[in-house]
């Protein structure tokens, strides 16, 4: 009786592995912060205030859901201690949605970690790079998270106005796919004035 009890817990711990796996997506690996640049001699106080996001792109976005996703806007405070407190607008459901958190310097220019990681038990770690800015006209930012058994990563591009040229996109685009990414992990956002103007 004990053997058979034995095997009916191995082959019920084998089913939920073998169902956990099939749950979690295949993401693309996320890569070495070795290989994602940080922004020459990054100037804190020029990259704070408003940015829209006109393009995102990531291992977890899917060219499919290229309509649902709306631009929103993201708002950099910069603080005493030059962390950032970050507000981001997005439009759900026909209301405003405010996310809100710190994002706090690491030990290199340009990089920050998300403040009180501790508030979101499943996160491990949340990591972000300023990857190039012109300050006044667009920002590429890096982001990943790692939590449970599985790595996250986005690139945002921001632009301090809802359009960008060509020329910028077609950056962007190239150095999501240097990250690995593919045209179905990019997508521009459709821009819209509600929540995120004013």
């Amino acid at each position: 009786m004990p053997r058979g009890l034995l095997w009916l817990g191995i082959s019920l711990l084998g089913a939920l592995q073998i169902q956990a796996k099939d749950s979690t997506p295949n993401l693309i690996p996320a890569p070495s912060l070795l290989s994602v640049p940080l922004q020459p001699n990054f100037q804190d106080d020029q990259f704070q205030g408003k940015w829209y996001v006109v393009g995102l792109a990531g291992n977890a976005f899917s060219k499919e859901e290229q309509g649902k996703y709306k631009m929103y806007s993201t708002t950099y405070e910069l603080k005493e201690d030059h962390s950032y407190n970050v507000t981001s607008i997005l439009l759900k459901n026909q209301n405003c949605d405010y996310f809100v958190r710190t994002f706090v310097p690491s030990s290199q220019s340009g990089e920050f970690n998300l403040g009180n990681i501790k508030a979101y038990p499943s996160l491990k770690s949340y990591i972000v790079r300023v990857v190039t800015t012109d300050y006044n006209q667009f920002a590429m930012v890096f982001f990943k998270a790692v939590s449970q058994n599985q790595e996250n990563f986005k690139i945002t591009l921001y632009g301090r106005t809802k359009e960008l040229t060509p020329e910028l996109k077609e950056d962007f685009i190239r150095f999501t796919k240097s990250l690995g990414l593919t045209d179905d992990h990019i997508l521009f956002p459709v821009p819209i004035d509600k929540c995120i103007d004013g």
